[in-house]
């Protein structure tokens, strides 16, 4: 399971980084995005997967860990916030300039 989850992740952050490296704005709101879901991901599995144990339980030994799901929660609404942010941040500039590079010159031809 952890190998799996691990190149989940890697899948994640490598799609994310050649997401954010391209030059229109919409791939780099999309890229922020699957690099935020592979730190909820990577945040959420440093908690340990432990299959069929109770998540708080006193006194028993296996327990998931609250301090990572609590982190993930918080970096959801973080990333809403920041997704939301970029795509306003895209639609000013694509009204401004009139297209959505990411330098504002457009496509040279």
């Amino acid at each position: 399971m952890e190998i799996l989850a691990s190149l989940v992740i890697a899948v994640l952050f490598s799609c994310g980084i050649y997401l954010v490296l391209r030059a229109r704005t919409f791939q780099v709101a999309l890229g922020l995005s699957l690099l935020s879901y592979g730190v909820n991901l990577f945040l959420f599995f440093t908690g340990r997967l432990i299959t069929g144990a109770p998540p708080l339980a006193p006194g028993t030994a296996a327990t998931a860990d609250p301090l990572p799901q609590a982190l993930v929660l918080t970096a959801i609404v973080i990333g809403f916030g920041m997704t939301a942010f970029v795509v306003a941040l895209a639609l000013r500039a694509r009204g401004e300039l009139g297209n959505d590079h990411v330098d504002g010159q457009g496509a040279r031809r």
